[in-house]
């Protein structure tokens, strides 16, 4: 099998971290894994931390991953704290992956999901629907999106890293599905 190369995505968040791994295979995306950390039950932030990173650690050593993608946490809220505890969450992901030398790319979240959808204001479900059509083997849905949202980083990734066409518009979701069959599982 002629792995082209694996890509980690994270969705870095205080309560609940997601994440997803794909493999490329000839040019083909083939679905690993996702799974979500849950960091609610840890009353100390920095403990949270810890854990981001360790687990970090820990899905690059089993699957060394060639490259990292990462979600920016969300501009559009307002709240300066809520901002500074996400910019935590993601530093502390990216400092684990640099530790290992691994590139990291950041993602709008708008860009993610236009990536996935067609659509940059699209619902976390829509994206994981989406999801579920992309990735043979991706069949059952998480009971936390945010582990979607991570495999949707990766798969953002991917289709950034010059295998898209840029500029494409689309009327709605049948239009994107309609355009794009090359991504439907069959």
């Amino acid at each position: 099998m002629e792995i082209d190369r694996v890509i980690l995505g994270i969705d870095p968040g205080t309560n609940i971290m997601g994440f997803g791994v794909i493999r490329i295979v000839k040019k083909k995306m083939e679905f690993l894994q996702l799974n979500e950390l849950i960091l609610s039950k840890y009353p100390d932030k920095y403990t949270r931390l810890r854990l981001i990173f360790e687990r970090t650690i820990e899905l690059i050593e089993t699957h060394h991953p060639d490259e990292i993608a990462i979600e920016a946490p969300f501009y559009g809220n307002n709240n300066p704290k809520v901002l500074l505890t996400l910019g935590r969450a993601q530093g502390v992901a990216m400092a684990a992956a640099l530790s290992r030398d691994i590139p990291v790319t950041e993602y709008e979240p708008k860009k993610i999901k236009k990536s996935i959808t067609g659509k940059g204001n699209a619902s976390k479900e829509q994206v994981a629907k989406m999801l579920q059509q992309l990735l043979p083997g991706f069949n059952e849905l998480p009971k936390h999106l945010d582990s979607t949202d991570g495999l949707a980083a990766a798969v953002c990734h991917y289709y950034n890293s010059g295998t898209t066409i840029v500029g494409k518009s689309y009327s709605g979701w049948d239009a994107f599905v309609k355009q794009n069959q090359d991504r439907v599982k069959k």
